[in-house]
């Protein structure tokens, strides 16, 4: 963001980035919020090579806003298109020197899905190993798509922010 490589904006939660918030009030950036869930298979479908799906979510509101509607058995459907990014940045906690990648926790939900939906996918990861030094069944994502990785293993772990109220 502060060096300007970030043209386009697609999430569900932005956080509290003074900068980002900044360049989005000043236009500098673009920003698509959509829900969580269509985010998820929006990735998914772009990594599985699907174009568009529809969905229910987001129907009736500014999600739904430009984009085609269709009725399926009574239902109001929006059509919703894949994302495919250029570059997909994603973080494990282990890789062995294949590629293959195993997350901690939570990195499991959406990580797999943007390295399998990006273009080139690269990965910053705290512990790499001998390939083979994984056990096959604690493979989260195969290394076919990873195409760089970066070691970093003692990665500075951020929270947002804490708020803590005074007992009364």
């Amino acid at each position: 963001l502060e060096s300007r490589q970030v043209k386009k904006m697609i999430a569900s939660y932005v956080g509290e980035n003074k900068e980002f918030e900044r360049q989005y009030l000043s236009g500098e950036l673009e920003v698509e919020l959509t829900p969580q869930g269509t985010l998820a298979e929006k990735l998914r479908a772009g990594g599985a090579g699907i174009p568009a799906f529809f969905t229910k979510t987001g129907v009736g509101t500014l999600v739904a806003e430009g984009k085609e509607l269709r009725d399926f058995e009574g239902s109001t459907y929006v059509l919703e298109r894949s994302l495919v990014p250029e570059v997909a940045l994603v973080k494990a906690h282990v890789a062995d020197k294949s590629g293959n990648l195993q997350f901690h926790l939570t990195a499991r939900n959406f990580n797999p899905a943007v390295a399998m939906a990006g273009k080139i996918c690269v990965v910053e990861v705290e512990h790499i190993g001998e390939t083979g030094a994984l056990d096959p069944d604690q493979v989260h994502l195969p290394g076919i798509y990873v195409h760089r990785s970066v070691h970093s293993p003692n990665p500075e772990k951020r929270i947002e922010k804490i708020t803590l109220r005074e007992m009364v």
